[in-house]
């Protein structure tokens, strides 16, 4: 459980609750069915508009790992795929075929089977790297369907508080309907800033956070195989990958100071 997601969801609704409270208000100010039914339906209706099914339905299965998240662990990879190395050396890659069927990792096996069956290298990284862009391109897309979403929900609480004051406007005779017509109008705004900020927004940024550490566990497996298949030392495979982990989070350290 990734403890700083989930925190971070309550907090920020928690806080905006206590300060609803502090001003005098209370819970069920906020509660409009009403409102609700225009930002998140049209905010649904707009994301289904702007990405195909499968997209989707990436998007909606990805949210588990927002709050879970795939277990990157480098240094168990890294002793994995030595154990591999000395066994290779030793008996050859093809003893590598039934070791195959036992590794959890699709990457990994997937690699260590096309190198047992003796493909062509250049062939081996070609396609290992195909399987990692299917990858990238199918976190991506789900993260841009969040990033999306935080994009239109505001736009369509707009809507929502512009249709509260059209009703306020025609029942300017009848001030016992001028309430309802005025909550749904700041409530839908509210509706739409705050899911946006708090849930779709974040919820992006923190697939794409956690899938980086993804991506580049993907992409030693793949200098892994290649050093396997080409026959180096297993010595000199554990100081590659090693060194490879290492530039890898300096490039991420100073992406996140620029």
């Amino acid at each position: 459980m990734d403890l700083g997601a989930v925190i971070g969801v309550f907090f920020g609704i928690v806080c905006i609750l206590i300060g609803q409270a502090l001003e005098g208000g209370n819970i069920g100010q906020l509660i409009q069915i009403t409102a609700a039914f225009i930002v998140f339906g049209g905010t649904a209706g707009a994301v289904i508009m702007s990405f195909p099914v499968p997209t989707m339905k990436d998007a909606m299965l990805i949210v588990s790992d927002i709050f879970a998240g795939p277990k990157v662990n480098f240094d168990e990879t890294i002793d994995e795929i030595i154990q591999y190395a000395q066994k290779a050396r030793k008996e050859g890659v093809i003893s590598l075929e039934k070791d195959a069927k036992n590794v959890n990792d699709s990457l990994l096996r997937f690699g260590l089977e096309l190198i047992a069956d003796g493909t062509d290298p250049t062939l081996v990284q070609s396609m290992l790297e195909n399987q990692l862009a299917q990858l990238e391109a199918k976190i991506n897309g789900a993260a841009k369907v969040w990033e999306s979403a935080g994009g239109f929900s505001p736009t369509i609480g707009i809507i929502g508080a512009v249709l509260g004051l059209i009703q306020v406007m025609q029942n300017l005779s009848d001030p016992s309907k001028l309430g309802a017509g005025i909550a749904v109008a700041f409530v839908a705004t509210v509706y739409g800033v705050g899911s946006a900020n708090l849930i779709f927004i974040p919820f992006s940024t923190r697939l794409k956070f956690k899938y980086q550490k993804v991506f580049v566990l993907k992409e030693l497996i793949i200098e892994g195989v290649m050093a396997i298949q080409a026959g180096e030392s297993p010595a000199l495979i554990e100081r590659k990958l090693n060194s490879f982990v290492l530039d890898s989070h300096l490039k991420e350290s100073n992406e996140a100071k620029v």
